[in-house]
């Protein structure tokens, strides 16, 4: 399968996902959305972790405007719909993603982001989100998704202002897992992706597709679907051999951070 504006690789159990448009900064087109699509199918097929980066000097300057200006609300509405179903199978596909971040961040390439599960940020990253100095909306799922990682009202004063963030303050305001120096994004992400790959599989699963439903449900419901998922994972064979191994002393034990 081959792709015009993205890029595709296996490292062993880790999908690479590469946008490719640098002199554009990456800006997410339709072709892009749509090679996306594929690519995300593909990754949750062949690989058991998928990391998300932008070639170039950004990760992404968000939505290609140019394709966007000749749309009618009724467009639009599809469009939006669209970037939904694929940052969707991007947060609640079968594998877990990693976002590694340099340069611009910015609009639906921040909407992008946020559908990943965790995200590295470089000391080159910055964030921003544009849309009310260009007379639009977000509609790529950063109501939901950004705005829970880091609040609607500090969603809204990046929108209504044009603030842009640092790498650092991004991570103070909950929308970066993991600081690194300029250049060493992808080595942080390679390093938790080949981490996550050893997790039991339906651990996995289960942690990317069961923690964000249960914030949607209210306090009972929530706590009835966390002893399902713990009975469903706990009762699986590769739960069994792995507790057996932890019992036996075959397993590493948890130990304090280091400095």
């Amino acid at each position: 399968m081959k792709f015009s504006q993205l890029t595709y690789e296996i490292e062993g159990p880790v999908a690479l996902i590469g946008l490719n448009r640098p002199t554009k900064r990456n800006a997410i087109s339709d072709t892009m959305i749509t090679e996306l699509q594929l690519a995300v199918a593909r990754a949750g097929q062949e690989a058991r972790v998928g990391i998300l980066f932008g070639h170039g000097d950004h990760f992404s300057a968000g939505l290609d405007l140019a394709e966007h200006v000749e749309r009618t609300p009724v467009q639009g509405i599809a469009h939006s719909q669209t970037w939904h179903r694929v940052f969707d199978a991007i947060e609640r596909g079968p594998i877990p993603y990693i976002a590694a971040l340099h340069g611009g961040v910015i609009g639906g390439g921040l909407e992008l982001a946020a559908s990943a599960h965790i995200r590295v940020a470089g000391s080159t990253a910055f964030f921003a989100l544009p849309e009310g100095q260009r007379g639009i909306f977000v509609g790529g799922g950063g109501s939901v998704r950004i705005a829970r990682l880091m609040s609607a009202t500090r969603m809204t004063d990046m929108m209504l202002t044009g603030r842009t963030l640092s790498a650092e303050t991004a991570e103070r305001l909950n929308l970066v897992h993991y600081l690194t120096d300029a250049g060493k994004t992808m080595d942080e992400a390679r390093r938790l992706a080949k981490q996550i790959a050893t997790n039991a599989e339906l651990s996995n699963y289960a942690i990317t597709n069961a923690l964000s439903r249960i914030q949607d449900l209210s306090h009972d419901d929530g706590l009835f679907f966390e002893s399902l998922m713990a009975a469903f994972t706990q009762t699986s064979p590769d739960a069994t051999l792995r507790l057996k191994a932890f019992l036996e002393k075959r397993a590493g034990r948890v130990v304090p951070p280091t400095a």
